[in-house]
C-alpha cells in the first residue's frame, strides 16, 4: 500500500490478561491526511482535508458537485503540486467562478459551511429523469462484494469507502471523508469521459447519507444510492423530492427503502 497514505506510530497497546488490562509496546499504521489547497486561474478556492490519493480527481469532482465547471472540458489545465499539496486548475476562457463564492474549508466529516443545495446553482440540480428497473438481488449481491474491497480500512482502518457500480465501467475509492469519496467518484468519471454512464449505474456507500451526500448523488444523476448505513430525514426528502432511489441499512439479504421504490424489481 502506498506509504504516503498513512504513518506509522509507536503505541501502546491495551491486553487484558485475567481481567487485569496490560500495556504492551507495538506498532501501529494510523490514516494519513492532508489540507488538499485547489487553485482556480491562479486564486485558492477551496481547502479539502482528505487522503493523499486521487488529488486531480477530487478537485474535478469537487468542482463539478459544486457547478463549477459542467465537462472536462471546461478546464483547459490541471495539475498537482506535490510539494504544495495544491491542485493547479486554469478554466478556459470564459469560465470563471462567481464572486461572491469565497474561499471554504472543507472537513474531512459531512457538514461543510453549507448544506443543501445551492441556490445559486440551484439550476444544475435536476431530478433523475432514468426510470430503468434494478434487482434488489443484484443490489444485494453487489453491496456484498463492495463490502470485502476496502483495502485500506482492512490494513489501517479509518477511511469510508463508495463504489460507482455500472456494467461498462465502475470506480471504487476511499478516503477519510464520505464527501471526498463521491467527488472522486465524479473525478475519475469526467477524466475518463464516462460521465453518460451516470444515469444508468449505481451508487454505494459504506457510511451515512446526509443531505450533502445525496445532493452530490443528485448533481451526477445517479438514480440509486445504496448505504450500509442510515439516510439522514433531509436526505430522505431530497431522494423523494429528486426521483433518487436510496437504500439503507443494506447488510446480508436486508435493507430499507426510503425513496424510489418503483425503481426496484
Amino acid at each position: 500500500m502506498d506509504d504516503r497514505l498513512y504513518g506509522t506510530f509507536d503505541v501502546k497497546e491495551i491486553i487484558a490478561n485475567n481481567g487485569i488490562p496490560l500495556l504492551h509496546d507495538r506498532e501501529k499504521d494510523v490514516i494519513g491526511e492532508i489540507s488538499l489547497k485547489i487553485y482556480i486561474n491562479g486564486t485558492e478556492y477551496a481547502s479539502l482535508l482528505c487522503l493523499n490519493q486521487l488529488t486531480e480527481e477530487l478537485a474535478l469532482g469537487f468542482l463539478y458537485s459544486e457547478g463549477v465547471i459542467d465537462t472536462i472540458d471546461d478546464v483547459a489545465e490541471i495539475s498537482y503540486n506535490e510539494r504544495l499539496f495544491a491542485v493547479m486548475i486554469n478554466l478556459v476562457p470564459g469560465r470563471s467562478v462567481e464572486k461572491c463564492e469565497s474561499l471554504r474549508s472543507v472537513t474531512s466529516g459531512c457538514g461543510k459551511c453549507f448544506t443543501y443545495i445551492n441556490p445559486l446553482k440551484h439550476e444544475k440540480f435536476l431530478p433523475v429523469a432514468n426510470q430503468k428497473q434494478y434487482s434488489i438481488l443484484d443490489i444485494l449481491n453487489v453491496m456484498k462484494n463492495f463490502e470485502r474491497q476496502s483495502e485500506i480500512y482492512k490494513s489501517v482502518g479509518g477511511v469510508h469507502s463508495v463504489l460507482f457500480q455500472h456494467p461498462d465501467f465502475s470506480v471504487f475509492n476511499e478516503d477519510i471523508g464520505r464527501h471526498n469519496c463521491f467527488d472522486k467518484i465524479g473525478g475519475v468519471l469526467l477524466k475518463n469521459n464516462k460521465m453518460a454512464l451516470v444515469g444508468t449505474g449505481m451508487l454505494f456507500v459504506s457510511g451515512r447519507v446526509s443531505s450533502e451526500i445525496i445532493t452530490k448523488v443528485i448533481r451526477l444523476g445517479v438514480p440509486v444510492l445504496v448505504s450500509r448505513s442510515t439516510p439522514t430525514a433531509a436526505a430522505v426528502n431530497l431522494a423523494r423530492e429528486y426521483n433518487v432511489s436510496l437504500l439503507g441499512y443494506v447488510r446480508s439479504n436486508s435493507g430499507y427503502v426510503y425513496a424510489g421504490a418503483d425503481r426496484l424489481t
